[in-house]
């Protein structure tokens, strides 16, 4: 079987994240794994990547017994997709919304909040704005994308990863912190 190279969309993002815990852009989970982090249902995820809502840039599926592979930022968006809809946010909105996500730089997707009515996704990058949007009288849900990569990157090591080039993931590192965290969560 040949290994299929980085996607496009993977390739003009470049490198996304330079925190050593989060895994770099060739580390890919396959689709249960990453619907666990995300908290979604395969079938979700077989819709949303059918529908080019968020796909694997990493690998996509091409044919049968082949396995799309999620790399950490399309976790991110899928994780942002669910609270999305948790809150009412309608698809067609939060495709407007993860398309405007794609676009962000690697700084920019850290600091970034989106806000909802219900109705329309807002984004928030300071206090300022947070008060600008407010004054309409209209109430508004927040996610915080730093809030939901923080979530993902402490729980995305406990999962089998692969990488496209086929090379060896190499684990991560465990502080002492971390490992009284897992310490305490096995018991």
């Amino acid at each position: 079987m040949v290994e299929e190279a980085p996607s496009r969309d993977a390739a003009e993002q470049g490198e996304l994240f330079r925190d050593a815990s989060i895994p770099d852009e060739l580390v890919g989970y396959r689709g249960p794994a990453a619907c666990q982090i995300a908290g979604i249902t395969y079938r979700q995820l077989d819709y949303w990547a059918r529908t080019k809502l968020v796909r694997p840039s990493i690998r996509s599926a091409s044919g049968s017994g082949t396995q799309r592979l999620y790399s950490f930022k399309d976790i991110l968006v899928l994780k942002v997709v669910k609270r999305l809809l948790d809150t009412g946010v309608s698809l067609h909105n939060i495709r407007v919304a993860v398309e405007h996500l794609r676009n962000r730089g690697v700084e920019d997707l850290a600091k970034l909040t989106l806000f909802s009515d219900g109705t329309t996704v807002y984004e928030c990058t300071s206090a300022e704005e947070v008060v600008d949007l407010l004054q309409g009288g209209q109430g508004v849900f927040g996610i915080a994308v730093s809030g939901a990569m923080r979530e993902i990157s402490g729980t995305i090591h406990e999962f089998p990863a692969e990488r496209a080039d086929g090379q060896q993931v190499e684990p991560p590192v465990e502080d002492e912190l971390a490992r009284r965290r897992r310490d305490r969560r096995t018991g």
